[in-house]
């Protein structure tokens, strides 16, 4: 149903091209489909199959994030947006960055390319990521991703720092108390 829904979306932007939220849908749409092929291409059994859904995938991504980007362009304090391009800029980052720390210590020049790749993925990502963060510190998810980026760069005391304030955060909507039946 994913065409159709980006049939439905596409027709509204072409009748309302300001509305942000349009935007933002049709970018969700994409991040989705690109979860869902992503999920495919870590079960596939072959390696063309496998590589196939992956350049599926980040091609998803991209569109995702070139349609949030059009959705911050009307409104930069958008934190979904700002939120979701985050995430669709990292994850194809967290995947390079997995991928070349699981190469053998033999394969040492792929491993040294790879981890350029990935970082250069994940400074792409960072300003959207702290953005999310500056909007709304109290977000769980946005402390996570910007917490992830961290990770990804080595950067072992934001990493804490963020993870901290998300396990603070979690805490305190742990203490709050439960809904009565009346």
């Amino acid at each position: 149903k994913e065409n159709e829904i980006l049939g439905k979306i596409q027709a509204a932007i072409t009748n309302d091209p300001k509305n942000k939220l349009l935007y933002y849908y049709e970018g969700l749409t994409y991040s989705r489909i690109a979860d869902a092929t992503d999920t495919k291409s870590a079960k596939a059994k072959d390696d063309a199959t496998k590589t196939s859904l992956n350049k599926t995938a980040l091609d998803n991504y991209a569109k995702a994030a070139d349609l949030y980007k059009k959705a911050i362009d009307i409104d930069p304090d958008y934190f979904e947006a700002n939120l979701n391009l985050g995430y669709s800029l990292i994850k194809p980052a967290i995947d390079t960055y997995n991928e070349a720390r699981n190469l053998p210590a033999t394969k040492q020049k792929e491993y040294e390319a790879m981890r350029g790749k990935a970082d250069a993925q994940f400074d792409l990502a960072k300003p959207y990521l702290q953005k999310a963060v500056d909007l709304d510190p109290k977000s769980s998810d946005a402390l996570s991703n910007l917490r992830n980026y961290y990770r990804g760069k080595y950067d072992v005391a934001h990493a804490a720092d963020n993870k901290a304030k998300a396990d603070d955060l979690k805490k305190q909507i742990d203490a709050l108390p439960a809904p009565t039946k009346n």
